[in-house]
């Protein structure tokens, strides 16, 4: 059945309850449907909610007939009154739970095929290949979508603390003439004929930018053609930078880390404490200062731990991460802890050394919960300084033109960092892989859809995941 629904202006679910023995107008999709004699529930979504919509054929036969024949996932729009609840039927689980819709007239937007799977319980029971590979359907789900709230919700907090470290957004490129940080770990493309490559971090960019705007943050995609297939690695990710300029000193830099860091999560988890409870996750662990050590004092500190000699590391592997933090958490009560003064040789060419000790870098992760969240440093801003370090690393300056002019005519002291928006999204609802946390995840075996493999590519991934596990 057909109706003027430009007659009549749609109501969302969250505002029906104020709305008793109203008619009125909604819109969404049929979450489930159940008989119960010769009445028939739906439960109609729409992006604020539930309601519960009953379809009597005393009321309405055409009604009635139509809503026999709906499935999971039909839109739908249904004209109706707003019915209070009785005391004892009232669902406090849902937002509209005080009130029910008595309808009068459905109009079926769209029909949805079978579903290849329950959609209909508080969890979604299926393996991460079959989330992925019905990612346009899976997204839907209510506890799936929570997952992209948070993450809605730790962009705005991110663009928040950046205005308050007076900053302004910018947007950059993801296709550069040159490697960002060198190495073999990144993708080519054919640009009309030349070389040119996906950015590995919009790194070169926001340096360039310290020049015009003096503060800066964006959020950008980078590229990283890692061979292998983990939970916490994505071929694309999405990364949120604060670049900053005439800085005083170092510390300067962790301050503005740690407080843009501490914000964003403390922030997320006020004004979400629910789909905390849902996740089954506490409030994060944040204390009035964050316990931040150097590589080799955090290397000290688990080698006490664990027995391990780590004197020979050049940085920290997956299980050091996790255990120094169950050391922030059990001696500060932190859930946050940074590491500062990575090895000057296993950093990009931009890091500024440890004047005390160039053997060293000024540069910090942030790890939150087990994982390296956030990654930055000081940077060099002298042009002389600049090219010798890109020399040193085997990167050839003449690949790096635009970037050089802006410090060939003068760059202020300055530096930034970088924080991963899935892994923070991850490690603050405490899922098990970064894919979970990703909308649309690339990795190796994936565009959208998983690839067809031959068997040498089957091997090699067995053998990557293999190494993961024992990680």
């Amino acid at each position: 059945m057909m109706f003027a629904v430009d007659i009549m202006e749609r109501i969302l679910v969250k505002n029906t309850s104020g709305l008793i023995n109203q008619e009125i107008l909604v819109q969404g999709f049929v979450q489930a449907r159940r008989d119960h004699g010769k009445l028939i529930f739906i439960d109609l979504r729409d992006r604020t909610g539930l309601l519960q919509v009953v379809f009597n054929p005393r009321v309405a036969q055409d009604a009635h007939k139509i809503a026999s024949n709906l499935r999971p996932e039909y839109a739908v729009s249904v004209r109706g009154t707003v019915k209070k609840r009785p005391e004892h039927m009232i669902n406090e689980k849902i937002i509209s739970g005080t009130v029910e819709l008595e309808a009068v007239e459905i109009d079926i937007l769209s029909k949805a095929d079978t579903l290849p799977f329950d959609m209909g319980g508080e969890s979604l029971d299926v393996e991460l290949p079959t989330l992925l590979d019905h990612r346009a359907l899976t997204l839907r789900h209510e506890r799936v979508k929570k997952i992209f709230e948070i993450q809605a919700a730790i962009i705005e907090e991110f663009r928040r603390a950046s205005l308050d470290l007076d900053c302004t957004e910018v947007v950059v490129p993801t296709i550069a003439s040159g490697a960002t940080e060198g190495g073999a770990e990144v993708f080519p493309i054919d640009y009309f004929g030349h070389h040119a490559f996906l950015t590995q971090s919009p790194q070169l960019y926001k340096q360039i930018m310290v020049g015009v705007f003096e503060r800066v943050f964006l959020i950008a995609k980078a590229y990283r053609a890692e061979p292998s297939v983990t939970t916490r690695h994505l071929t694309e990710a999405t990364q949120m930078d604060i670049e900053i300029g005439f800085i005083k000193d170092f510390t300067e830099l962790l301050d503005a880390l740690e407080k843009v860091g501490v914000a964003m999560i403390n922030n997320v988890s006020e004004k979400h404490p629910e789909i905390l409870k849902e996740f089954g996750v506490d409030k994060p662990l944040v204390p009035t200062k964050i316990p931040r050590l150097t590589l080799r004092e955090a290397q000290e500190i688990i080698s006490k731990r664990t027995n391990r000699d780590l004197s020979k590391e050049m940085d920290l592997n997956p299980e050091d991460e996790r255990e120094i933090c169950k050391w922030a958490r059990t001696e500060h009560k932190s859930d946050f802890v940074t590491i500062t003064h990575f090895p000057t040789k296993k950093r990009a060419f931009y890091t500024m050394p440890d004047p005390a000790d160039p053997e060293y870098s000024l540069s910090y992760d942030l790890l939150f919960r087990g994982i390296e969240v956030l990654s930055g440093s000081e940077r060099i801003h002298d042009y002389d300084q600049l090219v010798e370090a890109m020399k040193h690393k085997g990167v050839d300056p003449a690949n790096f033109g635009i970037y050089l002019q802006a410090f060939k005519y003068g760059m202020p002291p300055e530096g930034g960092f970088s924080f991963g928006l899935e892994r923070l999204t991850m490690k603050l609802l405490e899922l098990t892989n970064v894919r979970e946390a990703s909308l649309f995840p690339r990795d190796m075996e994936r565009i959208d859809e998983r690839f067809s493999k031959t068997e040498e590519e089957k091997e090699v991934l067995q053998k990557n995941k293999s190494s993961e596990r024992n990680n």
